[in-house]
Order: C-alpha cells, then structure tokens, then sequence
C-alpha cells in the first residue's frame, strides 16, 4: 500500500498514525502482560517443584534402614584386631581368640637368575632380539591367531574361520565367554559340563568347531589358537613403498613367500632379501622385490620394484582404459609362519576353586614385559614379577589363603619350557597360601582372607594373638542423630521456601513492562522494576497451602503401630516440636538431648517413628507419609505447570499460554488492518486537499491571466 505522509496538508501524518495505534495497542500490551505473568508463575511453580523433588529424595534414603542403624564397633585392641559394621549388623559383642595363622598368598620364587650372561635381559625389549640372554630359548613354528565372536542365537555350537590354515595343536587354545576362561575337552563323548568346551574341525577343514553345553546369544567368545601358517591378503597401490604383515617374528624358510601380480618373491640365501622365483623355487629374474624386517614383519620394497610397480600399474591402466589419475591396486598375498612359544599357569582362586588353568602364547616379537601384563591380567589370579637387581621372578597368587582344601597341595603350577626352563620356576619352591586358624566365640574356624564378613561385621586379623580380643557392635547413635536432622533441616528449609512465596506481597501497580515502557527505563530501573512484578504471583496458592497443611498433619498426627512403644508415637516425645513463632509456617526444632536420649534408650521405636510401614495412614511413620504427601503435590504441580519438557497441551498453565498466544497472533493481524484503514483515511484526505489546491491554483491563474 502506498502511504502519502502530509505533503498537501503539510502534517505530520507518520506521528498520528503512531498516537492513534497506541490506544489501538492497548489490549495487545495487556495480552502481553498476561502472557509474561503466566510464564513467571509456570517457572515459580517448577521451581518449588524441583524443591518438593529433591526433599522426596531425603526422604527415600530416611526409608531405608541404614539411616537408623548406623553402627559402630569397638575392639579391645586395635592393634591386632579391628571391625567395621553395617546397618545389618546385630548389636552384640565376638570374641576372637587363639590367631594361630594369618592368611597369606601363594608365591613361588623362580631358582635362579634368568639372564645367562653378565648383561641382563631388557624386558621392555623383544625375547627375540633378547634370545642371546636367555638360556633354553626355543621356538616352535606355526602362527598365533585370535577371534572375537559375539554369538547371534541361542545354541551348542560356534564356528570360527581358519582362513585357510590347519589347527596345528587342537589341545592349545584359550577359550573364554564374556570373560570366563572354560576347560577344553578332547573325548568326543564327554557330557560337557558349563564351563567346559569340546574343539574340532569341521568337515570341509576350513572352519574351527566349538561345541558348548549351552551358549547364549549376545555372549563373546575370544578364541586364542595356533595355525599351522598364515595366508595374509592386501592390497596396495602403485605408489607403495611396502607393506605391514599382521605378525611379526617371521619364519625366514622356503615356506614363506609373497604373491604380487602372478610373481612369487621368496627369501634369497640370506634371509632378508626377497627375489623373483618360478615355480620350482628357482631365481627367475633379477628383479629383486626388496627386503623384510623379521622381526616387526616389515616389507620394504627396492626402488627397483617401485619402478616395476608403476610400469605395471601403467600397463593395467591402459588395459582397462583407465585415466592416469586413476587409483590402481595390487592384490597381495603373503604365506608365513611365525617363532612362537607357550606356557600354562594353573590355580585355585574364590572364582574358580575347583582350579583354573589358562595358557599363554609368546610370540617371537613380544617383550618379557608384555608377556607379564598378559599373565597378571588372566583369570589365573597371580601376578608375574621380575626384579631387575636380583634378575629374578616371582609368582604371586593375587589373592590370599588355600582354596583348594590341602595346604600341602601347591596352589600354583606351571608347566612349558619357556616358564619352567627359561624363566626357571621348574621345581620353585612354593611358600604361603595358607588361610587363617582362629577361634571365634568358642568355635575353631578359618577364612581364606585376613579381612572377612561374619552377620554384617567386617572383621580384619593384623597379628596372630593368643589373647581373647572382643568386638562389640553398638548403634551409633550421633549417625542416626544426625541422619535425623539432616532430614528435619530440609524440611524446614522447603516449609520456609514455599511459606515465604505464598505470603510473598504482590504490587498489582507493577504488570510486566511493554516494550514502550523498556525504552524510558533504564537497565537498572527495568530490573527493579521487574523484580516487584514478579513478587507474589503464587500468594495465597491454596494449592501450595493445603500441600503444607497436609504435611504438618503428618507430621503431628501420631503413629498407631505396634513396633513403636506408647511413649514414642509422636515427634515431640523423642525432642521435635514445631517452633514458636507461628510466622514461620510450623518449622521444627531439635531438643538434641532429649533426641538422643531417645535413639539411646529404644532405637527400633525411633525408627519406626519415621519409616514404619503400615496399611493405614494413622499406622504409617511420618516419613512414609511425608512420602505420599509430596508425591501428591508433585504430580499436581506437574499438572499445572508441567516439566521442562512437557508441551504445553500437558499441563493448564501452558493451554492458558497457547490461548493467550493466538489471541496475540489474531490482535496483531487485527491492529494492521487498522493501522493500514488509518493511512488510507489520511491519504485519502491528501488527495482532496492536493485536488482542491490544485483547483484553486487553476483559478488563481485564470485571474491574473484575465487582469
């Protein structure tokens, strides 16, 4: 719409479109204001719902027994004997007496120095570049493999790849689901039993089969084997300089052999050197592919072959067509064994006492350091130790005590050249292992630990003693206290936040600013402004009150139940009173002395004061019903003012927004119409003005043309 703004009339139109909006404006102003109220008492409303929450949440752990059977124990002598006690616990009093043994971990010392020479072994180091300071290194030939399968139904049986290779020893594998190490078995008529496993082959020999009493679907089985070689396949491309192989440890005999391009490169008389060769094995050009790195499994190729790599990629691209800056990849396929050795560790443990036995694979490239971390974090339970100034190593049971139920039977044994040879704990001497021996209110008993449970009571042995040393378990009654008016404090602190904002005083004089009335203000003046028009929007809530009334009732009504005696049914018998000043909305105060007296003298009576169940309201300890009350005022505030991520259809205050915003939308459309109705009005009287001044600037000129 074109709007012509006083260029007959010479007025200011702009400005009296602006003063007649403003009157226009006024029920907008005030949906505004509307809608601004509704939001702050929405978040007042959520915010002492938050409050309402958290005190719920006291009162869920005020519940639970432990908040009233807090216990603490005294021993007649620390030295020697100490405790712990739980909420579980009974109050009495044990006698230990006649500690003949303390609990202690196997451990085997190995018999002697593992370094051969004079320069000791490097752990951190590979055992194969260390092969000269170990003495009885040997190496088998085969490659170690592991799978990780996760099981995808319900079943018996599982399959896992060979790739291509043959398991070279059936009875040297590792097998565990989600974790637990299970037993092989070789009789393929063995009823299995859970934590056993059957391994064989599968018809076709291209799959490993493991046969299980009963796998469950989403279980992990990791699998550890030994095939009898490796058949690795990649690619590259012809900007390569070489490859990785996948182990390291490489066998360097006629076995191994790499394929690139349909040309075999096998290892020349050196052992490092990978030449060209035909079908027999025989050199069959010069070329030579480059050079490997035994240890890591490293190819490097020649610049010789970089060269051939790229006239072959040249050859490839035209004989497909291909563009220059076409990628071109090379299929490769590497066949090896690796050096690789292994050992057994075998113990009793809390987890397995009937005895676990795990085996671990050393491959060439492994340091000794490695080899350690693998064995401390079986499930065989000890822990591997190597002394650089003595050069030897222990084995140490990581738990204490005998589980296999004879102290003369060794609780750790190993067997395999690399551990018993080697590492020389063939025929180590085993020491400790042994649970403790002692008396017990009249009864000879063991433990397999020093620190041990008995009815809630967490017992430690320190010294062995012949004495009678006693234990008495007491309720401690400063935890409860304090349990307790934890409890009452956040009581008073949520009657305090909702009594002051319900009698909070409200200024009606001060509505939510318009944006008119923000540009006249200052930031300052705004937000004091602001502050009295947000005070007492929830004054007199009747919904806030009776919440309030409801939980004083609770809180004075008496409890009717029969695990509390006569003289502990109400709050203000154990010390608890509302305090005097009426204004402070029946908070309540704490007579300690009369409250302690109180958890001192019937302790089950206090406590069933508070968490007493029953099936009436009156049977019910106060904080069961304190429970009841403040769920109800929770979900009643929720369905006033909804949570953060409610819409507003959930709760009234945001249907109340909804309508308030559409009445809005609709005014605003409204207010526009009028605004363009006004500038059509005054155009239209430009118009006639400019009409009649050009009527009479017409006769002016007919007058003076006429004199």
């Amino acid at each position: 719409m074109v709007r012509i703004s006083g260029l007959a009339s010479g007025m200011d139109i702009d400005q009296m479109v602006k003063d007649l909006m403003k009157v226009e404006r006024m029920p907008l102003d005030k949906l505004k204001q509307k809608q601004q109220t509704l939001e702050w008492q929405r978040d007042d409303y959520r915010s002492l719902n938050t409050l309402f929450f958290n005190f719920r949440q006291t009162l869920t752990n005020m519940k639970l027994t432990p908040a009233y059977r807090a216990r603490s124990t005294v021993s007649t002598n620390d030295q020697l004997l100490t405790a712990t006690a739980s909420s579980a616990a009974a109050m009495s009093s044990y006698s230990i007496s006649k500690v003949k043994q303390l609990a202690t971990a196997a451990t085997k010392v190995n018999t002697g120095k593992i370094s051969s020479g004079t320069e000791k072994v490097d752990i951190n180091q590979s055992i194969m570049s260390q092969a000269g300071k170990l003495s009885g290194l040997t190496w088998e030939q085969g490659v170690v493999e592991s799978k990780s399968i996760s099981v995808s139904e319900d079943g018996t049986e599982l399959k896992f790849p060979l790739d291509g290779a043959n398991l070279k020893d059936i009875n040297n594998m590792n097998i565990k689901v989600d974790g637990k190490t299970y037993k092989l078995v070789t009789d393929p008529n063995a009823v299995l039993a859970d934590n056993e496993v059957r391994v064989s082959v599968s018809d076709t020999g291209t799959d490993g089969v493991l046969t299980f009493k009963s796998l469950k679907k989403g279980s992990n089985v990791k699998i550890d084997y030994v095939a009898d070689k490796k058949i690795e396949k990649t690619t590259i491309s012809d900007q390569a300089t070489g490859f990785q192989l996948s182990h390291g440890a490489i066998v360097t005999d006629s076995n191994f052999s790499i394929v690139i391009n349909n040309k075999t490169f096998k290892l020349d008389g050196n052992g490092t050197d990978l030449i060209e060769v035909d079908a027999s094995g025989n050199p069959a050009s010069s070329l030579k592919l480059g050079t490997l790195d035994k240890e890591t499994g490293k190819v490097t190729f020649s610049d010789a072959y970089k060269e051939e790599l790229k006239k072959e990629a040249e050859e490839k691209r035209a004989a497909e067509n291909l563009g220059e800056k076409d990628a071109v990849s090379f299929d490769v396929s590497t066949t090896y064994q690796q050096n690789y050795t292994s050992f057994k560790v075998a113990t009793s443990t809390s987890q397995y006492p009937n005895g676990v036995e795990e085996n671990f694979f050393v491959q060439g490239n492994d340091s000794l350091s490695k080899v350690m971390t693998n064995v401390n974090n079986s499930n065989v339970g000890v822990s591997l130790f190597y002394d650089s100034f003595s050069d030897k190593m222990t084995l140490t049971r990581t738990e204490t005590g005998n589980f296999s139920g004879d102290e003369t039977v060794q609780e750790i044994s190993t067997s395999g050249n690399f551990i018993d040879n080697v590492l020389k704990f063939g025929g180590a001497a085993e020491t400790g292992g042994t649970n403790a021996k002692f008396n017990i209110n009249g009864l000879d008993t063991e433990r397999t630990s020093n620190t041990f449970e008995m009815n809630g009571v967490t017992f430690t042995l320190k010294k062995t003693f012949d004495t009678a040393e006693s234990v008495s378990i007491k309720n401690d009654s400063d935890k409860v206290f304090d349990n307790i008016k934890a409890f009452v404090d956040e009581y008073n602190k949520l009657i305090d936040t909702v009594s002051k904002k319900t009698s909070e005083e409200r200024y009606r004089d001060y509505g939510p600013l318009t944006d008119e009335q923000r540009e006249q203000l200052s930031d300052k003046q705004q937000e004091m402004w602001e502050e009295k028009a947000k005070s007492g929007l929830l004054r007199g809530d009747t919904m806030l009150s009776g919440a309030l009334s409801q939980m004083r009732m609770s809180m004075y009504q008496p409890v009717d139940n029969a695990n509390v005696a006569s003289a502990f049914k109400q709050l203000a018998a154990i010390g608890i009173k509302t305090t005097a000043n009426y204004l402070e909305g029946g908070k309540l105060e704490i007579n300690e002395a009369a409250l302690k007296k109180a958890i001192e003298d019937d302790p089950t009576s206090v406590e069933n004061l508070f968490r007493g169940t029953g099936e009436t309201s009156s049977s019910k300890g106060i904080v069961q019903r304190l429970y009841d009350d403040v769920s109800t005022t929770i979900d009643k505030l929720n369905e006033r003012a909804g949570k953060a991520y409610s819409t507003n259809q959930q709760f009234t205050i945001g249907k109340n927004l909804d309508d308030v915003a559409k009445k809005i939308t609709s005014f605003t459309e409204r207010l526009k119409q009028i605004e363009d109705r006004y500038y059509r009005q005054f155009s239209a009287m430009e118009t006639a003005i400019q009409k009649s001044n050009n009527q009479m600037n017409y006769l002016l000129q007919q007058f003076s043309s006429g004199q």
